[in-house]
């Protein structure tokens, strides 16, 4: 508590309020100072790719129909698997944030494990489930798809890595909403889905969101899972190792640069529409 110019301690002390807000802004600035070092350590290197890059080739590459195709593909299969994973994730997050069970850490570091596995391991355990050589991907081959070197094998990639990044933000976005707002709907004679999409989903809709752009994020920068399954039709990570292997980094930096571009472009737009929504239902 403030009295004029002093803050009460408490036991009867007193300290003069500047002095404890100046103590707390020093405090802070010190941890910024402190954190900012990673700060740097993000923008150094794409700063300098950037100022390095040669603006007249990465001009050239926006008319590159082959540019184009693989950054539109990356966009769209990343957004394919995650539309998936959140059809089948956001129930399994729901139950995990709901229920204790035996066993239940188990499940949450399996669903981890695609984080700590390489990824190019991740692509040899998935090629291996979806080979057509395999049950799973002969059943796909009879069905008339390709699970091997097509967009179902990048879909199928993507999804493998980008599994855990929505379900663990989606169950601490459960997480978030109390069980006592379920509960009390429940009593009153609404039923669980009216309760699950009415109340849980809207509630826990900001942290969802997060989810689906972190898990879509890890699908377009994928590289090691997709180059086992699919190295053929290019996505743009491929696409970049394929011209620096091949012409070296004054070809590849373009596509680079235009990648950043892209997901840089996708994660404002995003998060100042979660935002903006956001101050709509607190405002009204």
């Amino acid at each position: 508590m403030i009295r004029g110019r002093l803050l009460y301690l408490g036991g009867g002390l007193f300290l003069p309020g500047g002095v404890f807000l100046n103590r707390k802004f020093r405090e802070r600035w010190f941890m910024l100072l402190m954190g900012s070092f990673l700060v740097v350590y993000i923008i150094w290197p794409l700063a300098g790719m950037f100022f390095r890059a040669d603006w007249n080739i990465v001009a050239s590459t926006t008319r590159d129909k082959v540019v184009i195709g693989a950054l539109w593909r990356s966009v769209w299969t990343a957004a394919a698997a995650t539309g998936v994973i959140a059809l089948f994730g956001t129930p399994l997050a729901y139950f995990l944030a709901r229920q204790e069970f035996r066993g239940k850490s188990v499940l949450e570091a399996v669903i981890d494990v695609p984080i700590m596995v390489p990824h190019t391991v991740a692509g040899i355990a998935v090629l291996m489930t979806f080979s057509p050589k395999a049950p799973l991907g002969a059943m796909l081959v009879r069905a008339g798809f390709s699970p091997v070197n097509s967009h179902l094998a990048i879909i199928l990639a993507c999804m493998f890595v980008s599994i855990p990044f929505y379900v663990d933000a989606a169950r601490d976005a459960f997480y978030g909403v109390s069980p006592r707002l379920e509960n009390v709907s429940r009593t009153l004679g609404a039923s669980f889905f009216h309760v699950f999409f009415r109340i849980s989903l809207p509630l826990a809709k900001r942290g969802l969101v997060s989810g689906l752009i972190m898990s879509w994020a890890r699908g377009v920068s994928e590289f090691g899972a997709i180059v086992i399954m699919a190295y053929h039709p290019m996505v743009a990570p491929t696409l970049i190792y394929d011209r620096f292997a091949t012409f070296g980094l004054k070809f590849s930096t373009p596509i680079a640069v235009q990648l950043i571009l892209v997901c840089l472009g996708m994660f404002v737009v995003l998060r100042v529409l979660v935002s903006g929504k956001r101050k709509e239902v607190i405002g009204g």
